[in-house]
């Protein structure tokens, strides 16, 4: 897939492009949750800590206090898998946009 079908999932792609480029990370995610608030964040890699930038965001959005996530976005690296993302919301749409403009789901 090239394009995405929903302009809101569009919208996310933009903010975690942004994110990964105005901070250099590896990975970007942006998230929207049920109420369609916005939530962005990135890897985390030190010695004591690593993330990758789908649990950073759900990490972000869980501490705001959500109850629900419709869909996130990732961009840069390809995540080990949604993890606890899933375990929250097992219906959440979980796109991977890679280099070339291809658009998975995960």
């Amino acid at each position: 897939m090239k394009s995405f079908s929903n302009a809101e999932d569009q919208k996310l792609a933009t903010l975690a492009t942004a994110t990964l480029k105005r901070t250099g990370a590896l990975q970007a995610a942006a998230l929207r949750d049920n109420t369609g608030r916005t939530y962005v964040a990135i890897n985390i890699s030190t010695p004591s800590l690593t993330l990758d930038a789908c649990d950073s965001v759900f990490t972000v959005a869980m501490a705001s206090g959500i109850s629900g996530i419709e869909s996130v976005v990732v961009v840069g690296d390809k995540p080990s898998k949604p993890g606890a993302l899933r375990e929250f919301s097992a219906s959440a749409t979980v796109f991977y946009c890679s280099d070339n403009g291809e658009i998975s789901t995960l």
